[in-house]
């Protein structure tokens, strides 16, 4: 094995690793960006209203499993 093929395989193996470590991070950035935009869709919800209507206390306290 001579020198050239040694250097050019560690290149190659240095060029895998840093094409690996730049694609980590082009996820890590685009997870980062999803996550603030779905905390901004989050926040841009209405609150919800409470509803208060005349209905009797029992009323939602049963469920029929019969039918």
């Amino acid at each position: 094995m001579d020198a050239t093929s040694a250097t050019n395989g560690t290149s190659a193996l240095y060029d895998q690793a840093a094409s690996k470590d730049i694609g980590v991070a082009v996820l890590k950035k685009a997870l980062d960006n999803q996550a603030a935009s779905a905390a901004a869709l989050l926040n841009a919800l209405p609150k919800p209203e409470k509803i208060s209507t005349n209905l009797p206390p029992n009323l939602g306290q049963n469920i029929n499993t019969t039918a």
